[in-house]
């Protein structure tokens, strides 16, 4: 079971998870949705397609854009549909 912490408290669990660039990718659904609050930032990768963020705010504290996915990746970056990863000090273990 893999899991993503922030702030010491775990915000995503699964044992379905992809690695692409170094990165695990967890199902979408695998994320508590009381963590997560949109961001208007995007970023583009060439071969993944254009990303999306979602800021965490975890006991009142916030990390802003700490979570990416891609709303619709590229054919090459399919098998990240409907993941999310994590950076800016979360941990993946």
């Amino acid at each position: 079971m893999a899991t993503a912490s922030w702030n010491g408290t775990v915000i995503a669990e699964s044992d379905d998870i992809v690695t692409v660039e170094g990165n695990a990718y967890f199902p979408r659904q695998a994320v508590r949705d009381d963590v997560l609050r949109p961001s208007d930032t995007t970023s583009v990768c060439p071969w993944k397609g254009t990303a999306s963020y979602y800021t965490l705010e975890v006991d009142g504290a916030t990390n802003p854009d700490a979570v990416w996915y891609y709303p619709a990746p590229k054919d090459a970056a399919r098998e990240i549909t409907g993941r999310v990863a994590f950076w800016k000090g979360v941990e993946v273990r």
